[in-house]
């Protein structure tokens, strides 16, 4: 079939173009799309930090509705509504686990742009191109979608606000909730408050953290942070951080979302014994850490990565839900609707700091 499609090609903006979508194969659904978050990881995709290859159509966060069940597909049905995730295999060990974040081909699905035979749904004037991208590429009014990343949604919900709980705001909730399994007694601090770590103040608060520390270098972030739980914030482009943060005595647990190994380094001086460090940004290519072996053994401090929050998005995606429907994820505070003929804007309002998580509406 006939689609529009954002493509994107190395260096240039996304142009808005006619691509041909295959039919979905075995375990596939095709969707069409309503409405697609743009997150950071798009914007490096395009700009080939991750060796996604060029051209393709990428877009990670997406909701529509199911209009064509691939061979097989018996769990979901024709006229439903669906929120796509992350892409996964849904059978090696960590997929079977409940952690498909950890996928054994994730970089095949979420990187590469492909399924696990190579192929693409997705090609222009006769020649594949990048199309499978988070097992969706999603900048398109149609896509082409493995089953394993569909949560159903209900058709009460916004489909602008949903979209980020496919990537963005599950990592920086999952963070919280499943990796440093925050609680009454913590300590924490977030360093960077863009969608994942807002929605990491988000979750704090859910879990009742005794005290939410805020760290950005933008004043207005810092407001939001502050209007969505966060009980201390610091404007690290003017304080230093720990005399700012002197009479917390320390954190328990710590949170980076900035990739920057110099924020990282701080965040873990921060840490009380015993305390956790969950690391969830994109640094640059080779960038290391750099931290004294003794003092991290007698600490008991720890630092860990995680992916998409350690989230298995069929049971995290609805507790997010039941959380948005209890007035305690108020989306709305984050999201920016732009027509999907404006997604060069919307990527470049983001970079500038204008908005924090654009949503495109492709209907």
């Amino acid at each position: 079939m006939k689609i529009r499609a954002a493509v994107a090609r190395e260096r240039e903006p996304f142009s808005i173009e006619a691509c041909e979508l295959d039919g979905p194969r075995a375990g596939e659904v095709l969707v069409e799309v309503e409405a697609c978050g743009i997150c950071h990881t798009d914007l490096s995709a395009r700009d080939r930090d991750y060796g996604t290859p060029l051209p393709a159509v990428l877009g990670h966060e997406g909701v529509g509705r199911i209009v064509e069940l691939g061979a097989g597909v018996s769990r979901f049905a024709v006229g439903e509504r669906v929120v796509m995730s992350f892409g996964a295999c849904g059978q090696c060990p960590n997929c079977t686990a409940e952690l498909p974040g950890y996928c054994r081909h994730a970089r095949e699905f979420n990187l590469y742009a492909r399924r696990l035979d190579g192929s693409s749904p997705i090609s222009q004037h006769g020649q594949a191109i990048a199309g499978h991208f988070f097992a969706q590429s999603a900048f398109a009014s149609h896509a082409v979608a493995s089953t394993t990343n569909l949560v159903r949604l209900d058709d009460d919900l916004p489909g602008p606000l949903m979209t980020s709980l496919a990537c963005g705001v599950q990592t920086g909730m999952g963070a919280v909730m499943n990796v440093l399994q925050a609680g009454p007694r913590d300590v924490i601090g977030i360093f960077g408050c863009g969608t994942v770590g807002l929605a990491a103040i988000m979750a704090a608060k859910i879990a009742g953290c005794a005290q939410i520390v805020a760290v950005d270098v933008r004043p207005d972030r810092l407001v939001t942070a502050r209007a969505l739980g966060a009980t201390e914030v610091v404007d690290s482009a003017s304080e230093a951080l720990a005399p700012a943060l002197k009479h917390l005595r320390g954190l328990t647990l710590a949170f980076d979302n900035t990739g920057n190994p110099e924020v990282i380094e701080a965040a873990y001086s921060l840490l009380r014994p015993r305390g956790r460090l969950a690391l969830a940004g994109l640094s640059p290519r080779g960038a290391k850490l750099s931290l004294e072996l003794n003092g991290l053994m007698v600490s008991g401090r720890s630092v860990r990565g995680t992916v998409e929050g350690d989230a298995d998005p069929r049971t995290f995606i609805p507790q997010m839900i039941a959380w948005y429907r209890r007035g305690e994820l108020p989306l709305e505070r984050l999201v920016t609707t732009y027509p999907f003929e404006q997604i060069n804007q919307a990527a470049a309002d983001m970079l500038a700091g204008r908005v924090i998580k654009p949503v495109l509406r492709m209907a």
